[in-house]
């Protein structure tokens, strides 16, 4: 019988709303061949965050010192990474990840932290599951479980993605990025926003309905960030309300007219964001991207292995 992989526990935003969510995710994990080492962060509190700053910072900064090939696993979203940045010693920690071979995963508010420890260290982490928000469903999404164990186990990995395009077929090569929307243009202006030239950008949402989805999408256009991409795929938007006033003004039309202001692809579908149906991507790997009518395939490449 195979050793169980450890896995790291990283609360660095909220703490759990409910403990037996958490304590169920514990368990799946633990069903499926992983082993949870540091179950008591799951009952920090400080305020609406997972433990104080300084624990939380702590957290961080262990990443990659525990066994060999370790999952550090983020716990949950929210909000609280903002508050740390600028004391965060990503130089330290890929020293300690790149040493020991541990694949950090998250996503939601974890976008700050993946985005600036590319930018600070050139990091490369994972935009995925969380304890709580998938392990700790009540049913566990198969296609989330598959693709995370299948890019976890390979060096490469290929997607393929069945939905209709707006855009004309293309075939592009860069690196892999993005994340949460929100979380990416408050990075703006920054030493914590990576600087990508030709990469291939993903972005998903919550709760944000269609205009200030595109004011986003807009700011980040403004800033010369979209331009530079070779292509943006779009993953999850959802839980947002439209009104009467919109008038027909709905996701698909602000997606439309950002197609209209860039010379790029911009495709939609993508499986991932704050959905149970959801993939495992390298954030700072690398991404080679062909797009056709039908939909598109990513072949991933360049991320840490268990």
């Amino acid at each position: 019988m195979s050793q169980p992989t450890e896995v790291r526990l990283i609360a660095s935003s909220g703490y759990p709303h409910d403990v037996a969510i958490a304590a169920r995710g514990c368990a799946w994990l633990k069903h499926h061949g992983y082993h949870v080492n540091n179950p008591d962060v799951l009952a920090r509190r400080y305020l609406r965050f997972g433990g104080t700053d300084a624990e939380r910072l702590a957290d961080l900064h262990a990443i990659g010192t525990g066994p060999a090939r370790e999952l550090t696993l983020a716990v949950r979203g929210g909000y609280g990474l903002g508050r740390l940045l600028d004391r965060i010693e990503f130089g330290r920690i890929a020293e300690q990840a790149s040493a020991s071979g541990t694949p950090i995963v998250g996503h939601s508010d974890f976008t700050a932290f993946q985005l600036a420890y590319l930018a600070k260290a050139g990091g490369v982490s994972f935009a995925g599951p969380m304890l709580l928000a998938d392990f700790g469903e009540e049913h566990v999404d198969s296609f989330m479980w598959r693709h995370f164990e299948g890019i976890l186990h390979a060096p490469v990995h290929d997607i393929e993605v069945v939905a209709p395009q707006v855009a004309a077929p293309a075939t592009v090569e860069g690196t892999l990025w993005g994340g949460n929307l929100a979380m990416l243009c408050t990075l703006l202006g920054t030493p914590y926003m990576p600087d990508i030239d030709g990469g291939i950008l993903f972005l998903e949402d919550i709760n944000e309905p269609p205009y200030r989805v595109e004011r986003m999408l807009l700011q980040l256009l403004h800033a010369g960030v979209l331009a530079q991409q070779q292509a943006i795929v779009l993953g999850d938007f959802s839980n947002y309300r439209t009104t009467d006033y919109d008038n027909g003004y709905n996701m698909d039309a602000v997606f439309d007219y950002v197609r209209e202001q860039l010379r790029i692809p911009v495709l939609t579908g993508l499986p991932f964001g704050h959905c149970p149906r959801k993939l495992t991507l390298p954030v700072g790997g690398n991404a080679r991207l062909t797009a056709r009518a039908d939909g598109f395939v990513l072949s991933l490449s360049g991320y840490p292995t268990l």
